[in-house]
């Protein structure tokens, strides 16, 4: 029930009006008077915020400046890099097949490779027929 209290009493502290004004310093006039209550301001300073953020933003993204933003880079130098990403992979694939043929031919020329057999077989010799 205190909670049920509090809200209400917060609520009618947001919506207790207060007059600005704002006034000459030499002449005491009044140059502007402005009625408002706590609720406004907050609706106020809540907008211009959000109004401020949204225009950063569009600034960023529909001028040259994202170009100046760490990690953002030219569309061409981007298209660049995954080439050249494509390409260092191919190059690393073409380097260990590389690798391991040099490896079987070293096995083979040492006689280590017991899968495969390199003697020489004898063949019996077919006769010829002299028709």
């Amino acid at each position: 029930m205190a909670k049920l209290l509090d809200t209400k009493a917060t609520l009618q502290r947001l919506k207790h009006r207060y007059r600005l004004v704002i006034m000459n310093d030499d002449t005491y006039e009044e140059v502007a008077t402005f009625r408002l209550n706590r609720l406004s301001v907050y609706i106020a300073l809540c907008t211009v915020f959000v109004v401020l953020v949204g225009l950063t933003v569009a600034l960023i993204v529909f001028t040259p400046l994202k170009y100046y933003i760490p990690g953002f880079g030219d569309q061409s130098e981007r298209r660049q890099m995954i080439k050249m990403k494509i390409r260092a992979d191919s190059l690393e694939q073409q380097l260990l097949y590389r690798d391991a043929y040099w490896e079987n031919v070293r096995k083979v020329l040492n006689g280590d490779d017991p899968g495969k057999d390199t003697a020489v077989l004898s063949l019996p010799q077919l006769e010829q027929s002299t028709d």
